[in-house]
């Protein structure tokens, strides 16, 4: 950067922020780093006690933080994005509708090991609203070494970061157990599962009640799939009990099995199933009464239409465990236990 008179600025890029300072009434920013400055800006910048400023100097090879946030922009973001203005060098990236956000973690973990160049996200696979902020770039000097851009675009063959779109479903509901059945206690899973769904905008098309008889469990879950259902919903029956028979149900309808058992706390004794094309969970007691649970990870995952592999659910060990915070933020834990 260089000084140059005010009068002689025309054209050139402010390298620091001018405050402007009325007091009593204001203090506030009259000019931003990076401003390019007008002829209209002269006569403001003298009233603010500027008769000489501080300007960037470009020179070959460099490149402004500014123009760089843009190029790292560019390189990174996918789909589902919109972002903000560049301010102090930065720009963030903004959900521009609900959905999953996907992070490759490989290439961001390339992308911040060339140095002087940042991107920072929230956790992969974290749902989000549209409107929220989850990532943000920039370089760390005001003026880098334009050959750390080009590697970055040079090592950098895909998005980054995408948002997802969900794509909902239509639910049928088995839920197993004599105690239920029979009436000797209330269902508590229902109101749960309906509630948790219809906040993805899926439609449940009903809930079938049957006692602890594989067949009867079976054949409801084939009934739903006939009926139009997209996703099929197992809710008791789970645990390893001789007579909890709800996974051997799921099994008898040919489904394919993906797990049973996922590494997460609360809900280690999850199932996954796919018969063909529609996902059939068995869910654990804890989803009845645990605010978030395996149940909460999983759901966005099936409702972005991406078959899940048993590596994905293994992948869970890694920020698996609920910290039980007064204010939930699993599977977004601003401490670091989110699934990377």
């Amino acid at each position: 950067m260089k000084k140059i008179p005010v009068q002689d600025a025309v054209g050139s890029v402010l390298c620091h922020d001018i405050t402007q300072i009325i007091p009593n009434k204001i203090k506030d920013r009259a000019f931003k780093k990076g401003h390019i400055i007008k002829e209209e800006d002269i006569e403001v910048l003298l009233s603010l006690g500027k008769d000489n400023i501080y300007v960037w100097e470009k020179k070959e090879g460099t490149v402004h933080e500014n123009e760089a946030a843009e190029r790292l922009t560019k390189l990174t973001a996918g789909h589902g994005l919109k972002f903000s203005e560049v301010k102090e060098g930065k720009i963030n990236f903004i959900a521009d509708f609900d959905g999953l956000l996907k992070i490759n973690t490989e290439l961001l973990y390339k992308l911040n090991s060339i140095g002087e160049i940042i991107l920072v996200t929230l956790h992969n696979n974290c749902p989000v609203k549209k409107g929220k902020k989850v990532a943000g770039t920039r370089v760390i000097p005001l003026v880098i070494d334009e050959d750390k851009i080009k590697k970055a675009e040079e090592l950098i063959e895909e998005k980054i970061i995408n948002v997802v779109p969900y794509t909902p479903m239509k639910v049928g509901i088995v839920t197993t157990g004599n105690e239920v059945y029979y009436g000797r206690i209330k269902d508590a899973f229902g109101p749960v599962i309906q509630k948790k769904v219809e906040e993805y905008g899926c439609e449940v098309l009903g809930q079938t009640i049957l006692p602890d008889d594989e067949n009867k469990i079976t054949k409801a879950i084939e009934q739903w799939i006939e009926k139009g259902a997209e996703m099929v919903i197992c809710t008791g029956g789970m645990s390893v009990d001789p007579d909890d028979v709800t996974p051997t149900a799921i099994k008898k309808t040919g489904a394919n099995v993906i797990t049973y058992g996922a590494p997460i706390l609360p809900g280690a004794m999850f199932l996954l199933a796919y018969k063909g094309d529609i996902p059939i969970l068995g869910l654990p007691g804890c989803v009845m009464y645990a605010k978030r649970t395996v149940f909460d990870l999983m759901l966005p995952r099936i409702l972005i239409k991406n078959k899940i592999e048993h590596k994905d659910i293994a992948s869970y060990g890694h920020g698996g465990l609920c910290m039980e915070c007064e204010e939930c933020r699993f599977p977004n834990c601003a401490f670091g236990k989110g699934v990377m």
